[in-house]
């Protein structure tokens, strides 16, 4: 998972929107527990928020280059396909840079 390490190539910022308690926000919270610590080692300078709010949908938004953002939601989307939605993301960052 080589692309974990570009986060700060390809992205400015990630934002990760979740609820501390809604059924909808579970993976989500799952995707942070298991990855924050590995995505912050890989990527120590690089700003990962964690947003919480009570009843908000969970969402993923990364910051590019000349303030262009991405977002996706996350509800009904399994840990493992949170992280593809990530890996997605990046990858989304790589082909700005190259234009």
């Amino acid at each position: 998972m080589a692309w974990r390490g570009n986060l700060s190539k390809n992205l400015k910022e990630l934002r990760i929107l979740l609820c501390q308690s809604s059924p909808s926000s579970s993976a989500t919270r799952t995707f942070v527990e298991k990855n924050y610590k590995d995505l912050k080692t890989l990527n120590p300078k690089f700003p990962i928020l964690i947003r919480e709010c009570s009843g908000i949908e969970p969402q993923l938004w990364a910051r590019y280059d000349m303030g262009v953002e991405k977002g996706i939601r996350l509800e009904g989307l399994s840990e493992p396909q949170i992280t593809k939605a990530l890996e997605d993301l990046v990858k989304v960052g790589a082909s700005l840079k190259a234009h």
